[in-house]
């Protein structure tokens, strides 16, 4: 069996486009409890934790507003279901919001996250992450601990999780297509 211990905490609206094969992209800093307060990707495999907290449905493009539900500061799910992992093919470090905003098409977020996100801790650069996503083959509900919490972006799960008879959300060709144009747009 192979399974995976390790997820990414990420907008559950983040999620379900990457679940759905709407995207391959994020856009990352980390969280407040990152290991020396800076992001770093640790691990390339990963499943895909949602978090509802955070959420803001101004952040978003107009198709994915309409999905997000606000959670209270604080609060927790009791459980998550977890639909998908994911494989980290690509992390680009940018610098230059202009290299980011011609990316728009490709992620989830409106211009004024991107404005954002280069606005928060503006020394460190703006991490992009390209994935490769694998709908499990079956949603496992997995109990919220406390361990989980946290403004952060990587957790241990206690419990380890079957990625067998997982399928990729996107055909071989569909991927390393955006993953061409991608490239292109951000090395060019």
């Amino acid at each position: 069996m192979t399974s995976l211990t390790t997820a990414l905490k990420e907008w559950a609206v983040a999620v379900d486009a990457l679940a759905a094969g709407k995207t391959i992209l994020l856009l990352r800093k980390g969280g407040i409890r990152e290991t020396g307060r800076r992001f770093t990707v640790s691990h390339n495999s990963v499943l895909l934790y949602p978090t509802y907290e955070h959420q803001k449905p101004e952040l978003l493009k107009p198709d994915y507003t309409q999905q997000v539900k606000r959670a209270p500061s604080g609060w927790r799910p009791e459980s998550v279901n977890l639909k998908a992992w994911a494989q980290i093919t690509h992390n680009f470090q940018l610098s230059e919001a202009e290299k980011v905003e011609a990316l728009m098409p490709y992620h989830i977020w409106n211009k004024r996250f991107v404005t954002e996100r280069f606005k928060w801790k503006p020394k460190q650069p703006l991490h992009i992450l390209l994935l490769r996503t694998y709908q499990l083959s079956e949603v496992v509900q997995l109990a919220d601990h406390p361990e989980y919490g946290g403004c952060r972006s990587w957790i241990d799960l206690l419990e380890s999780i079957s990625i067998d008879g997982a399928v990729p959300v996107l055909n071989d060709a569909d991927y390393a297509s955006q993953i061409d144009t991608i490239q292109k747009m951000l090395e060019g």
